[in-house]
């Protein structure tokens, strides 16, 4: 089967998902149903495109499929940012109920500590992106540390709070911030156009694009700022679903067999919306919310990572 249709095929069953989320057992509640239904699959659509098309961008440029973006430790930054405003200003603060306000300050202050991570670490020429990798790893574990520590000292009942911020969650999702988050992707999603064109040639490593004429260090730490927009969005959106674009962009190599970003990219982004809206279906039918999403998602990926890590120790 050639790639354009399999990119068809995968159009066709992430409709056909769709539509039955939308349409299962609505019961004649149709004003009530839809637009509820509606938002949680903007919501989705939204998260699961900005986390696929991510994950093969930063997969790209560190050429390693088992990392995703949250190994820079945007995910234990953004509890951080949750833990710290209720630990200090208590639940009641307008930070805290104001979803808008919120949103804005988790997705702001994610993309600067991005920026100024990238611009320590690559303030010297011929900065080993590994050793980025290594410091977000160490910052991650530093931010998720300073979490717990006050997690422990919280009042309870503020505790049960900050526990609904640590699972991805598309229920009762702000109309107003899916238009701010559609807004800043597209942006995003423009600026990226420019770029998109390096992605092969990156996907070769370091030494070859720059023999092929590549600006290597002006292209990665640009797309660089792209992966953390688009993290900061997902994550402020709904929430951390950490295994998710590891699991969607290995399922879209596999299934794809090609390293044409042009495919990788869509692929990659049907995948992701068939494993949310699928999984949504799974935790509001069958285990009739006694579940979070990401709770499913994440033991799915924490199992194929384990795979992906042992296979690549036997091709060793």
């Amino acid at each position: 089967m050639k790639h354009n249709a399999k990119i068809g095929v995968l159009a066709v069953f992430s409709v056909l998902l769709i539509a039955v989320f939308l349409f299962i057992k609505v019961g004649g509640n149709w004003d009530y149903v839809l637009p509820r239904r509606g938002l949680k699959i903007l919501a989705i659509v939204i998260t699961g495109s900005a986390i696929a098309f991510s994950t093969v961008v930063f997969q790209t440029i560190t050429n390693n499929r088992i990392l995703t973006p949250s190994i820079m430790g945007l995910d234990s930054l953004y509890m951080l940012i949750q833990t710290f405003v209720i630990f200090v200003f208590g639940s009641t603060n307008l930070t805290v109920a104001n979803k808008n306000i919120n949103f804005v300050i988790c997705v702001g202050l994610m993309v600067l500590f991005s920026g100024l991570l990238y611009k320590v670490l690559f303030k010297r020429e011929g900065q080993n992106i590994y050793f980025l990798l290594l410091m977000g790893l160490i910052l991650g574990t530093l931010f998720q540390s300073l979490s717990t520590f006050m997690q422990v000292l919280i009042d309870p009942n503020e505790f049960q709070i900050v526990q609904d911020k640590m699972f991805a969650s598309f229920n009762n999702v702000n109309t107003d911030l899916l238009l701010i988050a559609i807004i800043a992707i597209l942006g995003v999603a423009v600026y990226f156009s420019r770029f998109i064109k390096y992605l092969d040639v990156l996907s070769l490593g370091r030494d070859q694009a720059i023999n092929l004429g590549v600006d290597y260090d002006y292209v990665v730490k640009r797309l660089l700022i792209v992966v953390a927009i688009l993290v900061s969005i997902s994550t402020a959106l709904v929430g951390p679903i950490t295994f998710l674009g590891l699991l969607v962009v290995n399922v879209a190599h596999e299934f794809l067999k090609t390293h044409q970003h042009k495919y990788l990219i869509l692929g990659s982004v049907f995948i992701s919306i068939i494993a949310l809206v699928g999984g949504q279906l799974i935790v509001e039918k069958v285990f009739t919310f006694s579940t979070t999403l990401s709770v499913i998602i994440n033991f799915i990926g924490g199992v194929y990572f384990i795979y992906l890590l042992l296979r690549e120790r036997k091709s060793w």
